[in-house]
């Protein structure tokens, strides 16, 4: 058979099913123990999420605003190079994405990687969970929370890097004077989230 005179047409393949082998392929690889980190993206009502998780477990959580690009570089540069979209391995933290949006979950449980923070940021990152939904604390009380009441920059720097937004609410730390501070989804996106866990 001359393949030359095949037609383009004769290797078009639908969007729809090239994501259905991709998403089989992925979740073989997962299930082979073949990946360094798998991937997916899932709506919120503040964007796209891309999460990210290796076999200990969710690794990464980056807002739209960072393109995927960017956050599979950074990933492969500290984590690993085999990388592949495997939307399986998140059903339970898209799950549980979904009830926090709802308001039906007010903390997560899911299995961490922790590997891209350490020091003094993986101490803040660790505490921050210890910030119940509804409420907030100040740079400063982190700082002090984490046994370090001078680090009160360092708090902010540890918020900014913060791989796990949302899952680890960094969006709870606020200003002394009660204004919202920086924050890598935007501010618009911390706001909303602190008005979605507002006491009602």
């Amino acid at each position: 058979m001359d393949t030359n005179s095949l037609s383009n047409d004769a290797f078009d393949i639908p969007d729809r099913e090239i994501e259905r082998l991709s998403t089989r392929l992925g979740a073989a690889a997962d299930s082979a123990g073949l990946l360094d980190v798998a991937y997916t993206e899932v709506d919120s009502p503040v964007g796209a999420l891309i999460l990210a998780a290796t076999e200990r477990g969710l690794v990464k959580v980056a807002f739209d605003s960072t393109p995927l690009d960017q956050v599979l570089d950074e990933l492969a540069a500290t984590v690993g190079t085999r990388l592949m979209r495997a939307p399986s391995r998140f059903d339970d933290a898209a799950r549980q994405l979904g009830e926090y949006f709802s308001g039906s979950r007010r903390e997560f449980a899911l299995p961490l990687d922790w590997r891209l923070a350490s020091g003094f940021r993986l101490d803040v990152q660790r505490y921050l969970p210890q910030i119940t939904y509804g409420s907030t604390a100040s740079y400063a009380e982190v700082a002090q929370g984490v046994g370090n009441p001078r680090a009160v920059r360092a708090v902010g720097t540890a918020c900014a890097k913060n791989p796990l937004p949302i899952v680890v609410p960094c969006h709870r730390v606020v200003r002394s004077d009660g204004t919202l501070g920086n924050y890598a989804g935007g501010p618009e996106v911390k706001r909303e989230l602190l008005e979605l866990e507002a006491p009602r």
